[in-house]
């Protein structure tokens, strides 16, 4: 078996590992909300936000500014449903694999900054 076959079938068994881990414990999702409570938002990693909740406080912020925070944090969701994900699979693949998810993007938070992008608290 030469080297390109090794790394093909190491590849398809993480592939396999992951996705049996995930058939076992769900997607993996992350939650973030605003300081003061008024947006909450459920993602998963890289992905489109699952869940926007609004509170009726929230409404007096205006359009604009609502958005802007929507979106802020929507991007601390997306980046704890991305160290969610580093967590569940470092259990069941190889260091390898799971450094690939910061290759693509899926970074996992620095400890001591769980689920915030780099400087938004």
């Amino acid at each position: 078996m030469d080297e390109v076959e090794r790394a093909a079938r190491r590849v398809a068994e993480a592939g396999r590992r992951a996705a049996e881990h995930v058939a076992r414990t769900g997607p993996v999702f992350g939650r973030a909300s605003s300081p003061d409570g008024a947006v909450t938002v459920v993602a998963v990693p890289g992905g489109p936000p699952r869940e926007v909740r609004v509170s009726p406080a929230a409404l007096r912020m205006g359009p604009r500014a609502l958005a802007d925070e929507i979106l802020r944090v929507s991007r601390r969701a997306s980046r704890d449903a991305a160290d969610r994900a580093h967590r569940s699979l470092e259990r069941v693949v190889e260091p390898e694999a799971v450094a690939a998810l910061a290759e693509i993007g899926f970074e996992r938070a620095p400890d001591g900054d769980f689920g915030f992008p780099r400087g938004v608290r």
